[in-house]
């Protein structure tokens, strides 16, 4: 059903519907999944500021450890989330913290990297993904941007093509073989970044309709924690490519 269509693949019709019915008297609500958000993101601000933390005392050893910690343990956690959705009121929480170390390190890197050229490039990341995250929520509740099926049905194809394409630029980095645009700062690769970017952002109206349509669907109460990690994956994804754009505008200005 194209109803239930999302580029964000931890929210997906399948994983939806197949829980209605269950066992659970409780169904879901936009506002508890988005209260859920707002906790998640405090577990992700408090995981980043620890990494942060090590980094600008000296710490980067163990930095880079629990930047790896939080990268591996996000993906374990994640998956675990998405094969077992009634896990997700336990597992979130921890999702959050670990992404959170992660976010923080690399933050810091990135602020250490462009402290000269750029001073201030992490806090604009994070106050531009904050700006374009409510300035979708707005766009979508004023019904200005409308999830129609043929919205959906780009979105969603745009999404799986720049999964398909950076795969592909793993795999040929594996054997030494570059995509130029892909990692250097020309004007090419800054219009890679801010497309990828316009399509995460896009990604956010789909998930906040994805919400809003297991609510009246009647969605088991957990499903609140299930909704609040799929939107926090795209929040997520979103930072990193503004991180990635402001980089590039760093290395371009030199």
């Amino acid at each position: 059903m194209a109803l239930f269509q999302s580029g964000n693949p931890t929210l997906s019709e399948k994983i939806f519907s197949k829980t209605i019915g269950t066992a659970d008297s409780r169904t879901m609500t936009v506002r508890g999944a988005m209260y859920k958000f707002g906790f998640l993101l405090l577990m992700v601000l408090a995981g980043a500021a620890y990494t942060w933390h090590l980094y600008y005392s000296f710490q980067q050893q163990t930095m880079m450890t629990m930047m790896w910690v939080g990268l591996i343990g996000g993906l374990i956690t994640s998956f675990a989330i998405i094969f077992k959705p009634t896990w997700a009121g336990y597992i979130s929480p921890a999702y959050g913290l670990l992404e959170g170390l992660f976010l923080g390190a690399i933050s810091a890197i990135f602020n250490e990297m462009f402290a000269k050229n750029y001073p201030g490039l992490v806090i604009q990341a994070v106050g531009l993904t904050f700006g374009v995250a409510i300035a979708m929520f707005l766009l979508y509740t004023f019904r200005i941007i409308k999830p129609t099926e043929k919205f959906k049905s780009v979105v969603f194809m745009s999404t799986a093509g720049i999964a398909l394409f950076y795969l592909i630029a793993m795999v040929l980095r594996l054997f030494h073989i570059n995509i130029p645009f892909m990692y250097d700062s020309s004007w090419l690769g800054i219009g890679l970044s801010l497309f990828v970017v316009a399509i995460a952002a896009l990604n956010l109206i789909l998930d906040f309709d994805m919400i809003e349509q297991g609510a009246n669907m009647g969605a088991p109460k957990y499903m609140e924690w299930y909704g609040a990690f799929g939107l926090m994956v795209t929040i997520i994804w979103l930072y990193i490519e503004i991180l990635k754009l402001l980089s590039r505008f760093a290395n371009n200005r030199n």
